[in-house]
């Protein structure tokens, strides 16, 4: 039997099981994630955009929160808080601002993932206003400024008198363009 053939079935099966791995990772992991993230409450994330009713604000105590920008490995772009710590009094609302500047010569949509730390602060930090609700296009060389307005619940643990929220800058730039291919 002749080695050809067995060198090209095995190179078909490798590149199937690469290609595999690869949509596995990029199309079924992250939605796997953000389930186990629920189910057990780890990893800080934080809900979406939340309505902000009648609130007391408990003004006998202050709480430092910390802010945190990092770029994904592939994120060209410049992106920190404008602020790296407020002090707030739960219940009181609180807006932050973020820069991002497009360093590239190409147009790019960047998405932000939160996370806030400690983990048990996840559920009493609440955001009305995120620029990472949304995605975030920039030109070539554009930059802006992006807002974030939360509240710190009063029934925040009164253990807790730092939080940080932090962001991930993503580029997702392909991924927006297929799915603006797939809908033309």
């Amino acid at each position: 039997m002749s080695e050809a053939p067995v060198h090209r079935n095995l190179l078909i099966k490798l590149s199937m099981t690469a290609v595999a791995m690869f949509a596995f990772a990029i199309f079924v992991l992250p939605p796997m994630y953000d389930l186990f993230c629920e189910i057990t409450g780890i990893g800080g994330k934080t809900g979406g955009a939340y309505t902000a009713s009648e609130i007391t604000i408990d003004t006998s105590r202050k709480v430092e929160v910390q802010f945190v920008a990092a770029n994904n490995a592939t994120m060209p772009w410049d992106f920190y808080p404008t602020e790296h710590k407020v002090f707030v009094h739960p219940g009181e609302s609180r807006k932050v601002t973020f820069f991002a500047r497009n360093k590239t010569g190409n147009d790019m949509v960047a998405q932000a993932i939160p996370n806030v730390l400690p983990n048990n602060a996840a559920d009493y930090f609440h955001k009305t206003e995120c620029f990472c609700f949304n995605s975030q296009p920039l030109g070539a060389g554009q930059e802006a400024e992006l807002d974030v307005v939360f509240i710190l619940d009063p029934d925040l643990p009164i253990s807790v008198n730092t939080v940080t929220l932090s962001y991930t800058l993503f580029d997702i730039t392909d991924r927006v363009a297929m799915q603006v291919s797939q809908i033309q």
